[in-house]
Order: structure tokens, then sequence, then C-alpha cells
């Protein structure tokens, strides 16, 4: 089975909003989850020249709440000096409920997976999942997740679950691979840039402790 080049499908749909700014229409609304400020940072410059970009900060897998609010914080900044630069059309935020309950309902019984897995599919569905009822009732044309910039996310599956709950819920999916065309290294460097906080897990209790045995093992290694 052929896998589907999802940047390829997202630059064909860049293209109609091209066109659609060249005749004077609308721009397109999209409706845009982010897990974080640094992952949003290429998707945001790569997007909001085409759409009209509500960030919808949904994160309930973030089990700390300190941790949540820096995050969030980060991620209101940067859209802050984003919009003061004019990089596209005027970015919003709007914030989920932080509600890390669901987040350990859904990972019930997957508790052991590693990263990667099962649970993090659970989590993407749950995530995407209220991402595409909120752009729903707010009319948006379109909504996505800055998710698939990550190379330890799988891309595949989260477009996977994006397009089924499109299916689901009548609301467009925009289909990215945003980790291609060095979009990754991309969010380093604007990362770099405006100074942002950059974690080393994405944020449950699960993958902070699997993330600090994989730092014990190579401090033993080193020793």
């Amino acid at each position: 089975m052929n896998q589907v080049n999802y940047q390829k499908e997202l630059e064909k749909i860049l293209q109609q909003t091209e066109k659609r700014k060249a005749e004077g229409e609308r721009p397109l609304r999209l409706f845009l989850h982010s897990c974080c400020a640094p992952c949003s940072s290429y998707c945001l410059e790569y997007l909001c020249p085409h759409f009209e970009i509500m960030v919808f900060y949904f994160n309930p897998n973030i089990s700390a709440e300190p941790e949540y609010r820096h995050r969030v914080e980060e991620q209101k900044r940067l859209i802050a000096a984003y919009n003061a630069e004019q990089k596209g059309y005027p970015i919003r935020i709007v914030e989920g409920d932080y509600e890390p309950s669901r987040f350990f309902e859904i990972a019930k019984g997957y508790e052991d997976c590693r990263e990667g897995g099962e649970r993090c599919f659970r989590c993407f569905d749950l995530r995407l999942r209220e991402t595409a009822i909120r752009a729903g009732e707010g009319g948006f044309d379109y909504f996505a997740t800055t998710l698939t910039i990550s190379p330890l996310k799988n891309a595949q599956k989260i477009n996977e679950i994006g397009q089924a709950l499109s299916a689901e819920y009548g609301i467009a999916w925009l289909p990215s691979d945003f980790k291609k065309k060095n979009g990754y290294k991309r969010s380093v460097e604007l990362s770099a840039e405006y100074g942002l906080y950059r974690q080393d897990y994405c944020g449950c209790a699960f993958s902070k402790a699997e993330r600090e045995r994989e730092k014990q093992t190579m401090q033993d290694k080193q020793e």
C-alpha cells in the first residue's frame, strides 16, 4: 500500500488559497490545534500567509499544571510576536479546558506503552476530536494540528485520525507533514530566534518518565 504524501496534498490546497487571494476572495479560516509554541513556530510561519488562523491550545496530556501554564504562555508570546511582525494574516488563540483527567481516562490500560504507540494514538484522537468539534461549531473551513512536525510523531496515523474525524463531524481536514521541507529544522531555528522554551518530552507523565529513564541509561553508560 502506497503511503500518501501529505506534504504534497497540503501544497495543492495552498495553491488554491493563492488563487482565491488573487481573485479577491476572503481567506479561508483554519482552526489549528497546537501542542506547543516550538512546534507551532514553523507551522504558523508557513500557514499564516494563506489562512486566517485560530490556534487551539488543547493539551490535557500535559500532566503537571505548572508545565502546562508555562507552555501556554509561550504559545501566546509567540503569537503576539508574529502578529507584531505581520508575518501574514492575524493569528488568534483560544485555550481549551485543562482537564488532565480526560487524558488519564483514555490512557487506562496503556500506561506501559512506549511513546509512539497506542497510547499516543488515543491521545491524538482525544485532542483532534475536540479540535474538529470546535472547528465545526465555529464555522471554520479546515481543522489541523501541528503534531506532524515532530520526527517522533507518526504523521501517517495523525492524518488518518484527522481524516476519520473529518468524515464524522463534517469539517474539512487540512493534511500535513510539517517536518518535510526542513520544517522541523526551521522550528528549531525559530525557537532559538524567539527564545522559546523547548521541552524534551511531549508533556504526559508517561513520556516524562520514559525520557528520564533514557537519560539515566545514557549517564550510566558514560560512567
